[in-house]
C-alpha cells in the first residue's frame, strides 16, 4: 500500500487557477493537468462529500443536502455530524477489507484512515478523527472547541495549535486562520500516527467566493493565501512520500438574486407560522408545504399530499425556479429518498434560494440575525457578514460578549436580512466548465470528465497501485490557465 492524502480545497474550480496559485497551477502541471468532477445533485458540501467517500449516489447514501426535513421528528435538520446517517460504506472501510491483516505499507504499518474535518465524522469507523464540535454551556455561550477520536488528540492538537479558532471557521469573522489551523493540526497527526490514508479539508475559497463572487478581484488575495497552504502541505506531504491528491466539492458561480420558495408558498396559503413574542416562526405541522433552501437546490415537503397539485402550481413558472423534480425525476436525478422533497427545486444559474417567509423584517425570528447553523430552516450565507447597517459591529460582538461573560443572556444580532447581499452559489451540477469542480492527481487512469463517485476508486486505486492494472493510454485533460496562455 501507498500512503496517499486528499485534500478538499472547497469551491476551488478550473477557472482559479492561475497566476495567483502558483504552487496549484506547477503541482497540476507535474500531475498531467486538470481534471474535473462531474458533481452529483445537489453539488453542496454533505452530498458530495459523500459521493466521494462511498462512490453512490444520494439516492443510496441517504445525504440529499447539507439538511433535510426529518418527517418523524418534525424538524428541520442541518449540519448534523453521526457518521450513522451516512447509509453506504466509505473508502476506509473498503480499503481496510481490501488490505487485510496481512497488507502492510512500505514502513511495514497496517492501513490506517485520519479524517480531518469532512463531515459525518463522529462516530465513524476512521482510526483518527478531527471535526469541529463546539461547547454549548447553559448560559447560551457558544464556545470553540473540536471532537476527536481518540480523545486524547483533543488536548493534544489544541495545546500544540492552540483553541480550534471557530469563529473564523464559519460567520462574519471567517478567514484563512481556520484553514491554517486544520492544516497545522493535519501535519501535526501525520507526521505523529502516520496513516495510509488521510482526509483534509480546507475551507478557505468557499467563504470568499460567496460573499464576494468568483469574478470579485479582492479573491485574487484568497486565492493566494489558500495557495499559500497547499504549498507548505505539499512540501510536508513530499518530504513524508505520501502521494496528494487535489480534489474540490463544487465551484461557485455568480449570483445576482435570492428567490424566497416560502414566501411564495406562505401567499399562495399553503404556509403557515406561529407567533412566538412578536416574531413569525415556520410551523411546520399546520404548514400543507415548505421549503428546506440549500443554495441553489431546495427540498419542498407536502405535508398535505391533496395539495400538492397547488404547491407545484404555486412554484411552476416562478422566475428563478429553473427545475421541479417530482419523485420520478429525482430518481433520473439520483437523488430519489426518503429524506428527499416531494419536490425537489433547482434555482435559475444566477440565483439561490433563501429560507425567509416573513415579509417584515421586525416579524423575523429572533435567530435570523445570528449565526444559528441548527435553528435555521435553511441554509443562510447570509451568515457570513455583518449587518452593513450597524456602525461598529464589532464593538457591539465585544459589548454582547461581555455581558454574557457577565451573566447576561443576550443575542449577538449582527447579521443581516438581506440575501441580495450574497455573491456566489453552487448546487446546480452545470453551472457552465470554468465553475466545474476539480480533480488533480499523478493518475493516467483518470479520464475526465469523472463523476464524483468516482473519486472513490481513484482513492483506492492509488492506495493499492502497486497491485492495480497497468496504467492505459494518456487521455486528453483540461490544461491549466496559465498554459493555455491567459
Amino acid at each position: 500500500m501507498r500512503r496517499v492524502c486528499v485534500l478538499n480545497i472547497v469551491g476551488l474550480s478550473t477557472g482559479l487557477i492561475g497566476d495567483a496559485t502558483p504552487k496549484l497551477r506547477d503541482f497540476a502541471r507535474a500531475s498531467g493537468g486538470v481534471r474535473t468532477l462531474r458533481p452529483p445533485l445537489p453539488a453542496v458540501t454533505c452530498s458530495s462529500q459523500a459521493a466521494m467517500l462511498t462512490g453512490r449516489s444520494a439516492g443510496e447514501h441517504g445525504i440529499v443536502g447539507n439538511g433535510w426535513f426529518d418527517r418523524s421528528l418534525g424538524e428541520v435538520q442541518f449540519w448534523k455530524q453521526s457518521s450513522g446517517l451516512v447509509q453506504s460504506r466509505r473508502v476506509w472501510d473498503a480499503a481496510r477489507e481490501r488490505a487485510g491483516s496481512a497488507s502492510r505499507t512500505a514502513d511495514g504499518s497496517a492501513f490506517t484512515c485520519a479524517n480531518l474535518f469532512w463531515w459525518y465524522a463522529m462516530g465513524s469507523t476512521a482510526d483518527f478523527t478531527v471535526t469541529p464540535r463546539p461547547l454549548y454551556p447553559a448560559d447560551g455561550r457558544k464556545l470553540p472547541d473540536v471532537w476527536t477520536h481518540p480523545p486524547r488528540l483533543r488536548e493534544e492538537l489544541q495545546a500544540k495549535l492552540g483553541p480550534f479558532p471557530l469563529f473564523r471557521f464559519w460567520g462574519p469573522g471567517a478567514d484563512i486562520g481556520s484553514t491554517d489551523w486544520i492544516a497545522g493540526a493535519a501535519m501535526e497527526l501525520i507526521a505523529r500516527e502516520r496513516p495510509t490514508l488521510s482526509l483534509v479539508y480546507l475551507p478557505h475559497l468557499d467563504y470568499a467566493l460567496q460573499k464576494l463572487g468568483p469574478g470579485n478581484r479582492h479573491v485574487r488575495q484568497d486565492l493566494r493565501e489558500i495557495d499559500r497552504v497547499f504549498g507548505v502541505l505539499l512540501s510536508f506531504l513530499q518530504k513524508n512520500d505520501i502521494e496528494p491528491i487535489v480534489v474540490s466539492e463544487y465551484g461557485i458561480a455568480p449570483v445576482s438574486r435570492a428567490v424566497l420558495p416560502n414566501r411564495i408558498l406562505r401567499d399562495a396559503g399553503l404556509l403557515s407560522v406561529r407567533d412566538e413574542m412578536g416574531r413569525e416562526v415556520l410551523d411546520v405541522f399546520e404548514s400543507a408545504a415548505f421549503a428546506v433552501c440549500d443554495h441553489q437546490v431546495a427540498h419542498v415537503v407536502v405535508r398535505d399530499g391533496s395539495r400538492a397539485g397547488a404547491v407545484h402550481k404555486a412554484l411552476e413558472g416562478v422566475d428563478g425556479i429553473d427545475q421541479i423534480l417530482d419523485r420520478d425525476a429525482q430518481r433520473a436525478a439520483g437523488i430519489a429518498h426518503g429524506r428527499s422533497g416531494d419536490f425537489v427545486l433547482v434555482s435559475a444559474r444566477d440565483a439561490w434560494f433563501a429560507y425567509p417567509w416573513w415579509h417584515d423584517d421586525s416579524r423575523a425570528p429572533d435567530y435570523a440575525r445570528t449565526v444559528d447553523i441548527h435553528r435555521k430552516p435553511g441554509y443562510d450565507p447570509c451568515e457570513l457578514f455583518f449587518d452593513p447597517a450597524l456602525w461598529t459591529p464589532r464593538l457591539r460582538v465585544a459589548r454582547k460578549l461581555l455581558m454574557r461573560r457577565l451573566g447576561f443572556r443576550t443575542l449577538l444580532d449582527v447579521i443581516p436580512l438581506d440575501p441580495g447581499l450574497v455573491r456566489g452559489s453552487h448546487g446546480r451540477v452545470d453551472n457552465g466548465k470554468e465553475y466545474e469542480p476539480v480533480l488533480i492527481v499523478d493518475d493516467p487512469m483518470v479520464e475526465g470528465p469523472l463523476r464524483m463517485e468516482g473519486v472513490h476508486d481513484v482513492i483506492l486505486r492509488r492506495l493499492f497501485l502497486d497491485e492495480a492494472d497497468p496504467p492505459c493510454a494518456p487521455h486528453p485533460i483540461i490544461p491549466t490557465r496559465a498554459s493555455r496562455g491567459s
